[in-house]
């Protein structure tokens, strides 16, 4: 039997997902929880697994297509009661009910016409044929007989450049039958047409039959007058939209050009080439117009949605300052070989993200959301810091919860793990879910200070710039000194600046104290 597969909610609120690849080809026996395809969703890439053992029937959309949560992406034979080729478990269900209410034959009937369109695209009378579904599609808009194409892909797959090299293959071959005939009408018509040129010395003369000359009927053109051709030639030069009295004669009869329908093909050709070769060089030469075109879609269209909601929903504002953290510096540097020792690896990370539980404890304001539509404010007493993360699919938040009863090693162990499940698109939605408060670290790439926007609904991100000496001074002297700069933006609708400045400044103090941490 047939069992249809579809495309299953692979996370909390997603409708659609992105084919990323298949895993598997249509003939491949495959085993129950084995996967089958890898689908992108806005947030992760997910493996989806088969729910049957039995063998890939036919695979539906196409690596790069978007489907929809609950479509039909790929059919499976499967052992069972057998049905009839070309129907799927659905169908055979409906008609057995059919059958059992009385209404077998009308049944039978949507079978019969539901088994032959299904068959004209998949199978033929010597078995199945295996095809995309791009190629079944270009095969049908074509007129080409898909089961007359001989496959290049995987297992013998027909490919939709196999249908269209078939069409062109189809279509030359038609094309020359035609120029024959057309040379053969021109050379038995040939002496038809010397007497009718000698009549029609006049243009605009009409022969005996009524017709008019070809003398009078040739266009207009710099390179002849008029041209000898057998109305066959000339038909091929009205559909090829060439202007017979332009193409180089084939010879010379009574002292007047002679034209064969091959001449017009060769011509019609070189004249497509000629512009295409035209319009190629005016593409590569034009300037500002060489442009790659991408989909904005998936991760990428997820956080430009985000972004412009948090942007165009809260105000922004951003606050900047500068710690002096030698003494940051130095305790890392202590605690990095016994972080080692324990195969962690210790980053300054771990450090901000306690001063920032430390701070927010003392300013509440800045843990916490708007409830817009309920009109209140919602402060929370628990700690979830999210991290931002720039991966090849765009910007990612990795949450890490419970900071607050969490020590270094063991924020810096799930910041590390996090990270790295965010970059290779392994992390679930769960993990980028939930967060309270969040930093950025743009300062790792390089960069003093920016104006990050808002992880929407938190109120408040904390940026953090490039750790380095810079000089500072100290004493009425210049001195060089391990510097943080950084930069707090918050929803001003609820926080003002003035809390802005108060939780940066308590920030700063637990940063250019790291000791103060063992009282939290």
């Amino acid at each position: 039997m047939v069992r249809e597969f579809k495309l299953p909610d692979v996370g909390e609120g997603v409708a659609e997902g992105e084919i990323v690849s298949w895993l598997v080809e249509e003939g491949d026996t495959v085993s129950e929880d084995q996967a089958v395809a890898e689908v992108e969703t806005d947030k992760a890439i997910v493996e989806v697994p088969s729910p049957v053992n039995g063998t890939v029937r036919e695979i539906i959309p196409e690596e790069g297509e978007v489907v929809e949560v609950g479509s039909v992406i790929i059919t499976f034979d499967v052992e069972g009661e057998p049905v009839e080729e070309g129907q799927t478990e659905g169908e055979a269900q409906r008609a057995a009910e059919a059958e059992a209410s009385g209404e077998t034959e009308q049944a039978t009937t949507q079978g019969e016409a539901t088994e032959e369109t299904v068959a004209e695209e998949v199978s033929t009378g010597e078995g199945r044929v295996f095809a995309a579904p791009s190629a079944r599609r270009v095969a049908r808009e074509l007129g080409v007989d898909i089961a007359e194409v001989e496959g290049t892909g995987p297992s013998g797959r027909v490919t939709e450049q196999d249908v269209r090299q078939a069409a062109e293959s189809g279509g030359e071959t038609e094309g020359v039958e035609e120029r024959d005939e057309a040379l053969a009408e021109a050379e038995e018509s040939a002496g038809e047409v010397a007497a009718t040129r000698e009549r029609s010395a006049q243009p605009g003369t009409e022969d005996a039959g009524g017709s008019q000359s070809l003398g009078g009927a040739a266009p207009e053109s710099a390179d002849r007058e008029r041209t000898l051709a057998a109305p066959a030639t000339r038909r091929v030069a009205e559909e090829q939209g060439v202007d017979i009295d332009s193409v180089p004669a084939t010879e010379q009869r009574d002292g007047e050009a002679f034209v064969t329908s091959e001449a017009v093909m060769q011509y019609a050709e070189a004249q497509q080439q000629a512009q295409q070769a035209q319009a190629e060089t005016a593409a590569a030469t034009s300037a500002g117009e060489q442009v790659e075109r991408i989909q904005y879609k998936g991760v990428r269209k997820t956080i430009g949605d985000a972004m412009s909601q948090s942007k165009y929903t809260a105000p922004h504002v951003t606050h900047h300052d500068t710690a002096v953290v030698d003494g940051l510096v130095e305790t890392r540097e202590r605690l990095k070989p016994e972080a080692e020792e324990r195969g962690i690896r210790l980053t300054y990370m771990p450090f901000v993200m306690k001063a920032v539980v430390a701070a927010l404890k003392q300013h509440p304001k800045l843990n916490a959301e708007l409830d817009e539509e309920a009109g209140e404010i919602l402060r929370k007493n628990y700690y979830n810091v999210g991290v931002a993360t720039a991966t090849d699919a765009g910007l990612m938040v990795p949450v890490v919860e419970g900071v607050d009863g969490k020590g270094l090693l063991q924020i810096s162990s799930e910041v590390n793990e996090l990270v790295q499940k965010a970059r290779d698109r392994s992390i679930s939605r769960d993990e980028l879910q939930g967060s309270t408060f969040s930093v950025t670290n743009f300062g790792a790439i390089g960069g003093e200070y920016a104006t990050p926007i808002l992880n929407y609904p938190e109120v408040g991100i904390l940026g953090i710039g490039e750790l380095k000496q810079r000089p500072v001074v100290e004493d009425g002297e210049v001195v060089a000194k391990h510097t943080l700069p950084i930069s707090l933006t918050i929803d001003h609708r609820i926080v003002d600046g003035a809390d802005a400045a108060a939780f940066a400044n308590t920030f700063m103090q637990y940063v250019e104290n790291p000791e103060l941490l063992l009282l939290e």
